[in-house]
Parts: structure tokens; sequence; C-alpha cells
């Protein structure tokens, strides 16, 4: 045993009024809880506290949390409150952060220092992330019953709905529910934000990119279930209303599927589904109209404490008197306690005074509510911030409106790219977008990264209403899609340095501008162009979420006729090229992935881009492969090889990858695993990591399987092992469905070959699964009528023949012959087995025919050898006629080097000759085999082998 000697270096602690702040630990503590707060507000409340009873500059404290960086000062007040949340401040009176106007801030409160040493240990891993909760800037007031009461709900109840109207505060009651029940579920605790979508078919996928799915499916709501089935998880469904329908399907499905979830709902209205427990939310309680009311006893109602809060955020100095009790008491009442309503006339008491505020409120509802219909409270709450917009200043209500593009949330730059023009500049929108979060029409998150702004649902409803009617609609939107351009960019680039749901974590929403986005660019005039841009842009960000069939239905609207005038011919490629290896990814060879793969090839060779036909190539050889013409793979690989250029190290590695796997169907093994060989040592790339390169083939993939059989054939069992292992870690690491599946049926056929049936049953049904989950239907009729039928026939179980024929049709229509001889074979051994050894016969000729018209040799002797078994079961039995079959299976397997299957066939003769009284030749072929391995011996074969030679 070593011995490690710890450094001590010195470490400083805060403690004030029951809390316990760790600086060097970024560890905030009260009455020895951690205290759930974001790392820049925990550098402010260091500087703070470094300094109790100093004023500290907004400058020097920006300089502590933003060193060497610029920030806006919004984002200093934003981080401010939510430090002030953190603590808890109380209303309208600072027990621990004074405002000192126009200089910065002031520790108020007594605060004990100490220092100590402390042994320097590398720091511990980060646990999992088990939730995607946002730190809010704003204290709750009035809920606490309610979120005890549903937190109590969802112990019995697996759906629980919040309803209530807009802006009453649904999602924050929801948030502080869930965030008090993150211990509870293993799996995490995540909140979907559904506002931002239009399109009601997305919803599962939203739920899917958030809770962590790799979703390539065409029906991502299935998939998703297959997910969730074994997880212990809570999915809040946040601002559900205008896709109601599809909400409760997808609701629905998930809890009959998954027993270990459980729904959070904030809507407008209840989903109706059995077993739903509806809470209806209503306004904060307000205080009655006494005569003597004080500010003491309005205060003890939570209308008037949001009230209280949110002027003393606006206006300091600002307290609650006692002349002024009865008169927000009022205001509060006459907003029906509406929370959002409250908040944002709060924010005029500095310009109005509380008097102010009230005989304006009565003059603009009553205007407002006489020509509204529909609940009081919606009525209320529209009035509200109308007469909120019409208070703004004509810049602020542009930059109001602007800022509703946003389908989601958005940081500073992207506020400003959208919000800013020549008539409007940059501190403009800063002062507008500080001005509109203190009047609380914008609310403003804290994050590990930054802030996020995000218009209340409300009121960016209200502001789409009026950019619609400002006619700037067009010109803004444009700016929104371009700087979805730019988002859909920087998050590229950012996977290559973050882990995936970190990178999901950050960057997810970009999608949801992009769909905006696009939304709009196709139906603008002489804006489909850039939804060509956006769609393109946004492949990376499907493939990095797994959504496939998404970016397919996408990439297929960007290639409709209609827009063939707005895409250039680099774009058509890039589209018609995502569109091929999509298909292919999801659905296999389906004709029209070689069409789309055809176009591409053919705009980059006018385009006289090689990287790009070499991609084509490689798709094309793919297809190919998947469709059994194993002499159109050698000639494209051929062709790679002719076109390379400076591209010649990349056209080698494909070129050797389809030239490795023809050759093997071919029957030359020596060939193969040269070519395999040269291309396993050049592609090295890490997996692990983001790849850009749209839905691309991953060719070192292709390779490790194709050199699994040849080593297999060869008579290489262990080496085959070895090498399907590592494809086995690698297809993991890869985080990728479509090579997880691949890999694991892979590695379950040469279970099956080294007859380990066990480790080949797990693999399948780890395969399966794992496809059924992603919805990549593509592989579940070849593994049926492959590995599983075949499984099923060593272990002499009835085959679904049924199922099998209807397969074999399938692959018949859609070209998928590269595993359809041995599929048949499988058919036609389990019809003689089960029915009719006539047809069985016939359909094993079939198998052998279609071989020998390809060139696909390398599988007939084993099919030979199947055909002398099913020939045995006649009766009487034709003894010489199999024979005769195992006899040719050895010479055409010693011809091809194919080791395996010489032995299986030296087998089988043996056993079939010693029964008829013994044969020296057999004897003789089986000693010959058995004597040309190396390793291997304790593969099922061999062991036979060894058996029937120790039994002479």
């Amino acid at each position: 045993m070593t011995e490690t000697t710890l450094s001590a270096r010195v470490s400083q602690s805060f403690a004030f009024d029951g809390f316990l702040f760790l600086p060097d630990r970024q560890l905030l503590l009260k009455d020895g809880v951690a205290v759930r707060i974001g790392g820049r507000a925990l550098d402010l409340l260091a500087a703070l506290v470094e300094r109790p009873g100093e004023v500290v500059s907004k400058r020097q404290l920006m300089q502590r949390a933003w060193p060497n960086v610029f920030v806006e000062e919004c984002n200093l007040k934003v981080n401010m409150g939510g430090l002030r949340k953190a603590l808890g401040d109380d209303v309208g009176a600072a027990r621990y952060i004074a405002t000192v106007i126009g200089r910065g801030y002031r520790f108020i409160a007594p605060v004990s220092a100490s220092t100590s040493a402390a042994p320097t240990t590398p720091p511990a891993p980060s646990p999992p992330r088990l939730h995607n909760l946002p730190l809010g800037v704003s204290r709750i007031f009035g809920r606490a019953g309610a979120i005890e009461m549903i937190g109590r709900d969802l112990d019995t109840s697996r759906l629980v709905s919040i309803v209530g109207p807009g802006g009453i505060g649904k999602t924050t009651v929801a948030i502080a529910v869930a965030e008090s029940m993150i211990d509870a579920y293993r799996d995490g605790v995540w909140l979907v934000d559904l506002s931002p979508l239009e399109d009601a078919e997305l919803v599962a996928s939203a739920i899917a990119t958030v809770v962590g799915m790799m979703a390539d499916s065409p029906n991502v709501l299935a998939t998703l279930c297959e997910h969730l089935r074994e997880r212990r998880m809570l999915i809040v469904l946040d601002s559900c209303e205008h896709l109601i329908g599809q909400v409760a399907h997808c609701a629905g499905t998930i809890l009959a599927a998954a027993s270990g979830v459980r729904i959070l709902v904030t809507t407008r209205e209840q989903l109706r589904l059995e077993g739903e427990r509806v809470r209806r939310l209503g306004g904060l309680e307000a205080p009655p109209a006494w005569p003597d009311l004080d500010a003491r006893h309005a205060l003890t109602f939570a209308s008037v404490q949001l009230f209280t809060q949110r002027a003393t955020d606006q206006l300091e100095t600002f307290s609650l008197r006692d002349d002024d009790a009865r008169a927000v008491a009022e205001i509060c009442r006459k907003l029906d306690g509406h929370a959002l309503a409250i908040e944002l006339v709060a924010t005029r008491v500095a310009t109005f005074g509380i008097r102010g505020v009230l005989r304006q409120l009565d003059d603009h509802l009553g205007l407002d509510l006489a020509r509204r219909g529909g609940p009081p409270r919606h009525q209320t709450l529209l009035a509200t911030i109308e007469w909120s917009y019409r208070l703004l200043s004509e810049k602020e209500r542009a930059v109001m409106r602007r800022l509703s593009t946003f389908a989601g949330g958005f940081d500073l730059e992207s506020g400003c790219a959208v919000a800013e023009d020549e008539t409007i500049g940059r501190t403009e929108v800063l002062e507008g977008l500080a001005s509109l979060v203190d009047k609380s029409l914008i609310s403003a998150d804290i994050r590990d990264d930054g802030v996020e702004y995000r218009l209340w649902d409300a009121t960016r409803s209200h502001a789409l209403n009026k950019l619609a009617a400002s006619g700037e609609v067009d010109v803004v939107r444009r700016r929104h899609a371009e700087r979805a351009l730019a988002m859909a960019e920087h998050a590229m680039l950012e996977g290559r340095r973050l882990a995936q749901m970190e990178w999901i974590a950050r960057h997810a929403h970009a999608l949801d501008e992009i769909r905006t986005a696009s939304r709009w660019a196709f139906t603008a005039p002489f804006s489909a162009e850039l939804g060509v841009k956006l769609t393109i842009a946004a492949i990376p960000l499907w493939k990095r979420l797994s959504l496939a069939e998404e970016c397919r239905a996408a990439v297929a609207r960007a290639l409709d006729d209609r827009f063939a005038i707005h895409r250039t011919p680099s774009q058509e490629m890039v589209l018609q090229q995502t569109l091929a290896s999509t298909l292919l990814d999801i659905q296999g060879t389906l004709p029209e992935a070689k069409v789309a793969l055809e176009s591409a090839l053919a705009i980059a060779v006018s385009l006289g881009d090689t990287a790009r036909q070499l991609e084509c190539l490689r798709g094309l050889s793919e297809y190919e492969l998947w469709t059994g013409d194993s002499n159109a793979v050698l000639a494209l690989a051929d062709r790679m090889r002719a076109i390379a250029g400076e591209n010649a190290e990349a056209a080698d590695v494909s070129a050797d990858v389809g030239a490795g796997a023809a050759l093997e169907w071919l029957g030359d093994l020596d060939g193969a695993r040269r070519h395999l060989d040269k291309a396993l040592n050049r592609e090295r790339r890490d997996y692990t990591r983001f790849d850009d390169e749209r839905f691309a083939f991953n060719q070192r993939l292709l390779a490790q399987v194709s050199m699994i059989h040849v080593l297999w054939l060869q008579g290489l069992a262990d080496q085959a092992k070895t090498t399907a292992h590592r494809m086995m870690e690698e297809a993991e690491a890869s985080h990728y469905a479509w090579s997880y599946c691949f890999a694991r049926f892979q590695s379950a056929t040469l279970s099956l070959h080294l007859r380990d049936y066990a480790t080949a049953r797990r693999q399948m049904t780890e395969g399966m699964d794992h496809a059924a989950k992603h919805g990549i239907t593509f592989w579940r009729g070849t593994v049926l009528a492959g590995q599983h039928a075949r499984w099923k026939l060593y272990m002499g179980q009835l085959v679904d023949l049924a199922e099998m024929r209807l397969v074999l049709l399938t692959m018949r229509e859609r070209g998928s012959r590269m595993y359809y001889p041995h599929l048949l074979t499988n058919y036609g051994e389990a019809v003689a087995r089960q029915s009719d050894l006539r047809e069985g016969l016939a359909a094993i000729d079939e198998a052998i025919a279609l071989c020998e018209a390809t060139g696909q040799i390398v599988v007939i002797p084993e099919v030979i050898r199947i055909k002398g078994n099913v020939i045995r079961w006649q009766d009487p039995p034709r003894w010489r006629q199999a024979a005769d079959c195992y006899r040719r299976s050895i010479d055409l397997a010693r011809r091809d080097g194919t080791l395996a299957w010489e032995i299986r066939a030296a087998i089988s003769l043996v056993k079939l000759t010693r029964a008829q009284g013994g044969d020296t030749e057999a004897e003789d072929a089986l000693d010959s085999a058995y004597g040309r391995f190396s390793e291997g011996f304790g593969s099922g074969d061999l062991v036979r082998a060894k058996a029937l030679l120790d039994a002479r």
C-alpha cells in the first residue's frame, strides 16, 4: 500500500444567522442543509460577506462574478435577486443585503469569519444530474399549502394536473413541488416546457429529449414508453393547454406503459384521463374590505406580500404604510389575487404611487372588461397586460414585440440580435429588457451558464398579436431565424467539449427556435431559402439528439418541389444525402434511399466536391452490400480510390471497408482480411465525442463486423470474440442506437456460431429491446428470421412460419438480399421439421441457387450441410444423399478456406457414417480439419469434434 501525503491549505468560512458559507467549496448551508443556488450568486455573496457593512460597488461585484468578461448590468441585478431569494430576505425589509442606490450593495447582517487548515484532495466526481429545474429569482407567496397538498397527491396518484388561468402561478407551484421531490425519484425529476411547441406531433419528442432518450424512431411515443418502462421518474409537463389532446394521449400512454413514472401537469384545462387528480389553483388570498386594516395585518395575506415584494424590487425605499394598506388590499381584490397581474401592477408604484395605480387600474379594467367576454379572472389578466403594455415607452413596446418571436428562453446576446436594428440600438435594447424584467413582463431565470430570459405565455401571446399588427413581423421573424442559425452553429461547436446530458441541458432548446423559425420560413413569402438553411443547420442537432425521424420529415419538407428554386445545388446535395442516410437507419434498403444517394452523388460530381462524393459512394456501398450485390460494392471501392485526390486516406478507409465486406461474401477470406486490417488500422476515431458529419455511416463498425465473420470462418474464434467485445464497447460509447443494435445482433451471430446459446439469447434480447425502444423497425424481421429462428432450431423449439414468410416477402420487396439466402435456409429447415419436408428442401435449394447466381458463395457449404440434415429426416432416410451433401460441403469449405464450415460438415459426416458402420475417409476429414485449428478449442463445434475423435 502506498501512503499519500495531503498538502494543507487555508479554508475560509462565513457564518451568519443559521447560514454557513464555504466559498472554496461553492457551498451555502442553512441549518446544515445545502441551499440550491447558482455559482454566480455565490461569487456575489463571497464579495459581500468578505466586507460586511461596507458598500461593494456594482463594478467590483461584476468583476468578482464575471472576471475578465464584459457583461451587462442586468445580469448583476438578476443574480442578486436570486441570492436574495435563496437567503430569504424579508418583504420590504432587507435582513441580509441592502441596496445603496446609485453605488452598489452592502451585507448588513452580522458575519462571523473563520479560517482553518484543510487537506487538499482531488475534487469528488460530480453526482449524476437528476433534474433540470431552473433557479428562480422570485419568492413564492401563499402557495405552501398547495405545494404540500400536491406533493401528497403524487404519493397516491400517478397523474396530477394543476389547473388554472394563465399567469396564476401554476408553473411556480409545479417547480416548487418538483424541487421538493428530487430525492424521491431514482431516475430524476424532469421539467418539459411545452410552451415553445406549436406542432402537437412533437410532444413525445420534446419529452424524449428532456429525459435523455436517444429517439431514432418513426414512432417516438412507443419508443419513449420503452425507455421509461423500468424507470422511477417524475415528469412535469408545463403549459399544455395549446396541445391538450396530444398531451393527454402521450401522458395516458406513458402511464400505462411505465409504472414507475408519475406526471405533474400545468394546464388551463384538465386532461380528462382516468385516475387524473385535478388541483385547481385560485388567486392569492387578499384582505377583505376592513375599514381599520393596517400594514401589519395586510402583510399576513399572500397577495399583499407579493405586491410589496415586487414594489420593493422596483423601488428600494418602498415599504407598506398603514394609510396605504387598504388601497393595496383593494388593488389585490380587483385583480382577483392573480399573481402575474399583481406583479405587473406593483411595478408601477414607483411611477404612479399606490393611489395613482389604483385610479388607473379602475379606469382601465372598467373599459376593458366591458368589451371582453370569458372568465373574469382571464379578462383581468388580459386587461392588466394591455394596461402594462400601454404604459411602456414606444421603444420598450418594440423590444417586447420583437422578443416574443422566441419560442422559449433566450440569452442576452440572442435577445439583442433579434430586437436591435437601425431604429433601436443595443443600449436601448438592454435598457428595454431590464425594464421589462423589472415590470414582470419578462422573467429571468438564473442558470449555471448564465441568465435565461423568457416571456410569460400570456405576455408572449399578447406581444405576438401586437407584432402581427405592427407591420414588422416578417423583418423581425427573419432576424429570429438568423439567430436560430447562429444558435445551431454554436451548439455544434459546444458539442465537442460537453458531455451528452450537459450539452442537452444547454442546447436542446435551440431546436425549439429552429422549429418555429422553419415553420415561418417555409410559409412566409421569399423566405424558403432561409428555411432550407435552417434545416441543414439543424441536421447535426437532430443527430446529436437521435431524432432521425424528425430529421427525415424536416429534410423531406425542405426537398419539396415547391422550394426547388430556393435550394442551391450544394444544399440539395446535403439534403438528399441526409434523407438517404436517415431512411437507411430507420427503414433499411428502401429504393428511395438509393435514388437520393445517386442524386446527391451527381451533384457532388458536378460541383467537384470530392469529400461529399466519397460520402455518397460510401452510402451506396452500404446500400449495395445490404442488397447482396458484392460486385457492385467492389466497383464502388475502385471508384472511391479513383477520385480520392487529397482525400486519399478517407477514400482508402471506405474502399477497404466495402471491399473487405464484399470479398468476405464472395469467399475470398484472405483478400477480405487484408482490406479490413488496413481499414481498422487507419480508422481510429473517437466515437464518444460529438460527430457533426450528419447521419454518417460508421465505417469502423462495418469493418469490425466483417472482420468478426472472417476470423470465425478461418477458424480464429478467440480473435473473433476479442474483436466482437471491442466492437460492442465502441458501439455503446457512441450513444447511437443504430450502432448499438447492429453490434449486439452481430455479436449474437458469433455466439450462435460458437454454440454459446445463452449468450446469444441475451445479446439478441438486448438488441431487440434497444431496437424497439428506439423504433428501429428495420432490424425486427432480420433478427426474427435470422438469429432468433436459428436459435430456436438449435434449441428444438417451434418457429413461427407465418411470421417468417412475411419477413421474407418484405425483404424481397425491399431488395434486402444480403441475409436473404441465410433466412430462406432457416425457413426451409423449419418447414421441413414442422410441416412439409418437400417444401423445406425446395426453399433450401432456392437459397443455394441465389448464392450461386450472385456469387455470394461463402455460406453455401453450411447451407448444403443443413440440406444434408434435412434429407436424413425423410422416411426412409436417404443416407447416401445426405453423406454426399456433407462431402460436398467439406470440399467447398476447403476450397474457400472456411475452416469453421469444414469442421461442422466433417462432424455431421462422421456421425452419419458411424451410424452405418464407419468410414475411414470421413474420420480422416474430421482429423484433418481439427488439426488445422490453433485456437477456439472451447467453442461448441471443437468440443464436439474432440469428443468424436476421443471416442474412436
